[in-house]
């Protein structure tokens, strides 16, 4: 059943066969939960261990060493079988850990996130976990409490309901008890119900539970979500691609080398072998491996800067993205409602600067310590701190706040601001306690609270004296009323205002100030509220509201706002820097949403479209707006979807955050959807690739520049091993035309590429940041592997690489030099050390950047020559490679050619920076 919004209290109750003073029994909760199953939401689309693995293994570029070994173990040759089946296995289980660790994340942060709830049962009140719930159990709901199973109201005092994650309505909806609804009635219309995920803001209710789990709400839109199939990432184009090309050459090369051998009257086995090795060679078997640990590595980096990864793949593709599209609340601001703004007649004091100092540790003790306050300004903090629900307290050391707050985010932010003037909440409340209140409600937009005054003979703490001593309240009444509101609401019941220090009638002239000053801080995003107050000689009836609310004498305007986190606005500007374009797509007022953008410095702060005008353009002119503008506000997540569809349809590569359930198809749909950690539900969570930990834009940025690092590092690692692989190519092909015997066997063609292809392409993997990463814009999401010269560059340095040892190789054969061989085989490896180090910098100088800025790069090489040296001149090893023991004239000859590619690619950087600078410098001569 579906339509419980549409039923009576009682209808609903018997239904169940619930009651609503004793609740369900222990046995019968027992017994429904082994019939409905536990309170949580079912991870359907997660993959099992199996599907981890096989994706690990069935790349192009796996397949073909796997049929690689397959011939070499048929042929005999089980060495080289195991050496290349060693580097799979190594390659599957790194990925396989690394993703299958990323799945475990997500379900330890799914059992973090299940709460605790009072639930009534044989008709005592009992805190269980939200898992135990059952259809028919009395749930009690209040305050700050998240909503943990769908449910019917069957009481509710001013109880609202923040249902952003399932509806993207920002602001709180009020829920009555009492009412049915329409049986067709909209999610969001349902006042007399209560679902999943949803958080209680004000007031207090009880329910009953209707669906739980699966059933509910949030786990319908779950059960869909997850049916969704993700798209490859760049990243898995490209290497698919590569792959493929690979797998040609290897085959081309298996046929020409064996060719050549036969022709030449070759052993045919020995050939098949060598054939076998070189297409080895052509494929880097260490690429899979050094781009999963690579993307592993920048994963555990990104973990450090709060940002966790759940696939892979998607650390490269954020450095890719062109666009992020972020939410407001919580990403770009600090979440928390804060007062900026003060303003009573004659004055207005700004704290934004005082708040930016405290958040920047620079508002000394002495400034922080409350001391006398205007008498105004002590009026409206105290009654704006009176007449509030909200519990603030000094926050436990080493919180990094001054003040801890519970309840409405609004009052609490009065509350706050309040004691940061002295004016402590739970002090005024002592002195002066509440005796009466009239709660608020949509219709009046106010609320009022009667309160005591205290005693002359009660000692008052200096701060608060102006509340009592210094300000004449008409006789002092004993009772004093304040009242807090919408300024159009408490105008209507206002008749005199508060100037200093004494009453004054609210003439027209002060009306069109104190609403002048009202629009003008509501122009700059900010939420105003007013506060009155006045005197009484007793307190009023219960609902008195007439009574109460009459000829109040008005205070003030206190105005406040979701501020900016302070590290945003430099992230911002990063990412125009590095050529991506900040967007904001809020739920959220226009105004608010504009002045939030001025002050982060996205768009150009004028244009501006709502999800109502969105509404309003068709496919082709959402295209166009979406190239102009880059603020959205009042939009519903369905609006958010259209957005990233629109940004994709430019080729744009699209970062998308999001925390609710209906953030989740366009978390699914963007490029990297990115959810909250904190704020966001377990949905949004599962559509994502990326979870924030501390819900902050910063971290985002952060995460991009980590994702172009290694983007450029796989780059780096893929010049050098296919530069390697090339240069052992042109020796193997270009040695029988000069009449030169097999250069290289297949066995050390092998432990080249074992050792070559290892530690120093690892090395590679974890180079710092080029100096201009996030300096120039993001490279197109559809460039090829080979794009920017790559191809070339594999050609020539190849051609270097291989020449170089090939020549060495033939003079020391004509000469008849027995170690000719090794010579070539030694001076190979020697030289690929030094093209390691000329590209760990594809434009800077390796003598600028330093030799010690990646000390695993010098290990590396270090390890690698002492291997090779190893195979030269351990007995053993020498017997197994075939190698001749080299004398000093020897490996000194070897070590002066072996520099040669390094002192090549050191020239090609040096003429590309030539013409960069001698470009610039044009440029700034014509400009």
């Amino acid at each position: 059943m579906s339509d419980w919004h549409h039923q009576s209290i009682e209808e609903v109750l018997a239904a169940l066969g619930s009651d609503a003073k004793q609740g369900l029994s222990a046995a019968e909760a027992r017994e429904r939960l082994n019939r409905y199953g536990p309170n949580e939401l079912v991870e359907r689309g997660r993959k099992s261990p199996w599907q981890i693995l096989w994706e690990q293994i069935s790349s192009t570029l796996v397949v073909v060493l796997i049929v690689a070994a397959v011939i070499s173990a048929l042929l005999g040759d089980y060495k080289d079988a195991v050496a290349i089946l060693a580097i799979v296995v190594l390659n599957a289980v790194l990925g396989f850990r690394q993703e299958y660790q990323a799945e475990q994340a997500m379900a330890a942060l799914k059992k973090l996130a299940v709460p605790k709830v009072r639930v009534r049962r044989d008709g005592h009140v009992q805190e269980i976990s939200a898992r135990e719930l059952v259809p028919g159990d009395i749930i009690l709901l209040e305050a700050g409490n998240l909503v943990p199973a769908d449910g019917r109201l069957i009481s509710s005092a001013n109880l609202r309901v923040e249902e952003a994650t399932l509806t993207g309505e920002s602001e709180p909806v009020s829920k009555r008890a009492e009412v049915t609804v329409e049986a067709n009635a909209a999610l969001g219309d349902r006042r007399n119900m209560v679902y999943m995920g949803t958080v209680v803001t004000y007031g207090h209710g009880e329910a009953v539970v209707t669906a739980t789990g699966m059933e509910t709400e949030l786990g319908r839109i779950a059960d869909m979500l997850q049916t969704v199939e993700n798209e490859p990432t760049p990243l898995q184009r490209r290497l698919d691609q590569l792959g493929r090309r690979l797998a040609l050459v290897a085959l081309a090369i298996v046929v020409v080398i064996f060719g050549l051998g036969v022709l030449r009257g070759e052993d045919l086995r020995l050939m098949m072998l060598t054939a076998v090795s070189l297409a080895v060679a052509a494929v880097p078997e260490g690429l899979p491996a050094v781009v999963t640990i690579a993307l592993a590595l920048g994963a555990q980096r990104m973990l450090k800067r709060r940002a966790l990864i759940r696939k892979l793949p998607a650390v490269e593709t954020l450095g890719s993205v062109t666009v992020i599209c972020s939410d407001k609340t919580g990403t770009l601001t600090e979440n928390r409602m804060t007062v900026t703004v003060l303003d009573v007649v004659g004055e207005r004091i700004d704290l934004t600067e005082r708040l930016s100092r405290e958040r920047a540790g620079t508002f000394s003790v002495a400034e922080a310590a409350p001391g006398p306050v205007q008498p105004a300004l002590s009026l409206l903090l105290a009654g704006a701190a009176l007449c509030n629900d909200a519990v603030v307290e000094p926050a436990n050391e080493g919180d990094g706040e001054r003040f801890r707050m519970v309840g409405d985010p609004t009052e609490g932010a009065l509350a706050v601001a309040a004691a940061r003037a002295g004016l402590l909440k739970g002090k005024l409340e002592e002195l002066s306690p509440r005796v009466a209140e009239v709660p608020f409600d949509s219709a009046r937009k106010r609320m009022t609270t009667v309160h005591k005054r205290p005693p002359a003979e009660t000692p008052v703490p200096e701060s608060l004296r102006p509340l009592w001593d210094q300000v004449d309240l008409a006789g002092a009444p004993p009772y004093i009323a304040f009242t807090k509101g919408a300024l159009d609401s408490l105008l209507q019941v206002t008749t005199r205002v508060w100037a200093g220090d004494h009453v004054e009638p609210l003439d027209e002239e002060y009306r069109q100030r104190i609403v002048a000053a009202h629009d003008e801080l509501a122009q700059n995003g900010m939420r105003v509220l007013g506060v009155a107050f006045r005197g009484m000689e007793e307190p009023p009836a219960d609902g008195a509201v007439q009574e109460v609310e009459q000829e109040l004498i008005f205070v003030g305007l206190v105005a406040m706002i979701d501020p900016p986190r302070p590290e945003v606005k430099a992230a911002v500007e990063t990412c125009r820097n590095a050529g991506i374009r900040p967007m904001m797509i809020t739920g959220d007022h226009p105004l608010t949403a504009r002045h939030i953008a001025q002050e982060l410095g996205i768009g150009d702060g004028k244009r501006l479209l709502t999800g109502q005008d969105l509404e309003q353009l068709s496919p082709e002119e959402l295209d166009q707006a979406v190239r102009e503008v880059s603020i959205f506000a009042r939009v519903a997540p369905e609006h958010k979807l259209h957005i990233v569809q629109a940004l994709q349809r430019q080729k744009e590569l699209v970062a998308m955050t999001g925390d609710g359930v209906n953030d989740a198809p366009a978390l699914k749909q963007a490029d990297i959807g990115v959810a909250m950690g904190i704020t966001g539900t377990d949905v949004a969570k599962e559509a994502a690739d990326m979870v924030l930990q501390d819900d902050n834009f910063a971290t985002i940025v952060a995460a991009v520049e980590e994702g172009r690092t290694i983007y450029d590092n796989i780059r780096k690692f893929i010049r050098f091993l296919l530069s390697c692989n090339s240069g052992e190519i042109w020796v193997m092909l270009l040695a029988p035309f000069v009449g030169m015997p097999l250069p290289l066997l297949p066995l050390q063609i092998l432990w080249m590429n074992l050792i070559t292809d290892g530690l120093p392409a690892l090395a590679l993997g974890v180079e710092p940041a080029e100096p201009d990463v996030m300096r120039r814009p993001p490279y197109p999401p559809s460039e090829g592997i080979f794009s920017r010269g790559l191809g070339w560059d594999v050609i020539w340095i190849g051609l270097v690489l291989g020449l170089a040892p090939l020549g060495l190789g033939y003079y020391y054969w004509q000469a008849g030099d027995p170690a000719w061989q090794t010579m070539l085989f030694t001076t190979l490896v020697l030289s690929q050390m030094a093209l390691a180090i000329g590209v760990r910098s594809e434009r800077e100088s390796i003598f600028r950047i330093g030799l010690l800025s990646n000390r695993p790069m010098v290990g590396a090489v270090l390890l690698t020559i002492v291997l090779q040296l190893a195979v030269v001149y351990v007995p053993f090893a020498r017997t197994f490679f075939e190698t001749e023991p080299l004398d000093a004239q020897h490996l000194l000859m070897s070590l002066a050619v072996c520099t040669l590619p390094l002192w090549c690619v050191e020239l090609e950087k040096w003429l590309f920076r030539r013409r960069r600078r001698g470009g610039d410098t044009k440029t700034a001569a014509t400009s």
